[in-house]
């Protein structure tokens, strides 16, 4: 799955889920490279409600999201 961010310095985030709800394969595309990988790396296996229940909120500086929220979204659609 692509999704095109909004708000945040990364421009896209790739991502599968699989059919047990498992978070894989994250890869953001642009933002501050260590932090996103952490993420993606945090995630990686983790069940997309968890990870969404983990993520969803955060907040980078005074932005009103940031990638980890971006990638709370992402995970949202791809699971309605």
């Amino acid at each position: 799955m692509l999704y095109k961010t909004s708000g945040v310095c990364s421009q896209a985030i790739e991502f599968e889920i699989t059919e047990d709800n498992k978070v894989h394969n994250v890869n953001f595309i642009g933002g501050c490279s260590g932090n996103t990988q952490g993420v993606a790396r945090l995630v990686e296996g983790m069940d997309a409600n968890e990870a969404i229940r983990r993520l969803e909120g955060i907040k980078c500086g005074r932005k009103p999201t940031s990638c980890p929220d971006q990638l709370s979204i992402a995970l949202k659609n791809a699971l309605a």
